[in-house]
């Protein structure tokens, strides 16, 4: 019997189309696959392949694997019929695997230490120690470069993903790395010390790799989704999902959230619990508006009147019941209560993340506003319940021919925009940073407690 077992276990899969299950290996990161807050998979790779099996009417199976080589392993031996780890497509090719469609393309980056002098060219580098990744598709481009500079040369490492690469580079092990755009822009809030000093060779394509002799049924079920998903715009709003927003902050802006953590946020976190028991809203979500709007500062107030932690108009105050805005806690509550109407207030069929990112812009500039700018994308032929349309739609209401047949007028559309991308990169930090809250487990702990709101 165990025998059988162990034969059974090293036969290889069939064909999607014979079993109904595609079997895909991933790697864990935000580009490919991983466990988000609420407990659900999510990534790029993961969203856009859960979509592919829809369209096939296929179940879906993941195995996650944490050195690329094991990835590969897999699809020789025929037990995935395909794998997503970010792969270059010269790479694929390299492996004698079979190269999917390109999803899209992607710059490689040299990047380093942003206290050190920054390298302008690979004449730089030539007298600092260089680091890339074994099986990254980048050592062909630096071979060429080092036909031009002979002092060049490079650490080669196995088994490493790109996370890793960062860490050791901001360790000071290395003084720069290669790394391609792909798996360095979803590092960034990471990794605040670390930059881009230039671009080498041509930009990677990205495929996904399937194992020799898969079946050809497969092969053009897949190329007919890529080019569909490319057309209909199904890669670009899955891109926006993860990569729209993360090139936003500079570099003081994350080093300024990190610093302030520590100093300011203890004594509001209990306020933010009770915000997320008595709205459903993540507090970390809650916590990135407050320091968006006041660096998390109870006593913040502008020019235009509105004051508090979280910003709020005397209008927006008294509608939520917030009777001193200068109160941290009253704010914190008033903030998510808003922010709760807003979501609430939106059509039941937009989905999350584009529900919040939505209701942040119209926290912001107001619902009406957040209507107008769906009209203005749907009327340029975009999606009104998708985010990356509105987005591109939100700074027209600031254009008079726009803004004089809206029905609720003029708007700084740009900056309910800036706003919402703020908050979903300091959002992304604190994930990293603080625990999630959970309102059963910490309930009767003196930190929060469900006091009624002020």
């Amino acid at each position: 019997m165990l025998s059988l077992a162990l034969a059974a276990c090293s036969q290889p899969v069939p064909p999607p189309e014979i079993s109904g299950e595609l079997r895909v290996g991933a790697r864990n990161s935000p580009a490919t696959y991983y466990v988000a807050p609420n407990g659900e998979p999510a990534g790029f790779e993961h969203d856009l392949i859960r979509a592919f099996s829809e369209s096939q009417n296929w179940s879906l199976k993941w195995t996650e694997k944490s050195p690329p080589e094991a990835l590969f392993k897999l699809l020789d031996s025929h037990h995935i019929h395909l794998a997503a780890a970010a792969l270059p497509r010269a790479v694929v090719k390299d492996r004698h695997l079979i190269s999917g469609p390109i999803l899209f393309e992607t710059p490689i980056h040299i990047v380093y230490r942003a206290s050190e002098r920054q390298p302008r060219s690979m004449a730089d580098l030539s007298d600092r120690k260089l680091a890339l990744i074994i099986g990254s598709g980048h050592t062909p481009v630096l071979m060429r470069q080092k036909r031009k500079h002979p002092a060049l040369s490079w650490a080669a490492l196995e088994n490493v993903w790109p996370e890793e690469l960062l860490a050791q580079l901001q360790a000071g092990r290395y003084d720069a790395v290669v790394i391609n755009g792909m798996d360095f822009d979803p590092m960034r809030n990471t990794y605040p010390g670390l930059a881009v000093a230039f671009d080498i060779g041509d930009t990677q394509k990205i495929v996904w790799a399937l194992p020799p002799r898969s079946s050809q049924a497969m092969r053009n079920a897949l190329a007919r989704f890529v080019e569909q998903a490319h057309k209909d715009g199904t890669i670009r709003r899955v891109y926006e999902r993860y990569f729209g927003h993360v090139r936003r902050l500079d570099r003081s802006d994350i080093l300024g959230i990190l610093q302030r953590r520590p100093q300011r946020l203890p004594g509001l976190r209990q306020h933010f619990h009770e915000a997320q028991t008595l709205t459903g809203i993540d507090w970390r979500l809650l916590a990135a508006i407050g320091y968006q709007e006041s660096q998390w500062n109870p006593l913040a107030t502008s020019p235009t009147g509105v004051r508090g932690l979280m910003m709020l108009t005397g209008q927006t105050a008294d509608r939520m019941g917030v009777s001193n805005r200068l109160d941290a806690r009253q704010s914190i509550l008033g903030g998510a209560r808003y922010l709760a109407l807003m979501k609430d207030s939106l059509p039941a069929r937009i989905a999350e993340p584009d529900r919040t990112w939505l209701a942040l812009a119209a926290y912001n500039q107001g619902q009406g506003h957040m209507e107008d700018a769906r009209r203005i994308a749907q009327a340029r032929g975009g999606n009104p319940d998708n985010w990356v349309d509105v987005k591109e739609a939100l700074p027209y209401l600031s254009r008079g021919t726009y803004s004089k047949v809206m029905r609720y007028g003029y708007a700084r559309g740009g900056e309910a925009l800036h706003f919402a991308e703020n908050i979903r990169n300091y959002y992304d930090i604190l994930l990293r940073q603080e625990p999630e809250f959970n309102p059963m487990i910490n309930l009767g702990h003196s930190e929060g407690g469900l006091a009624a709101p002020g």
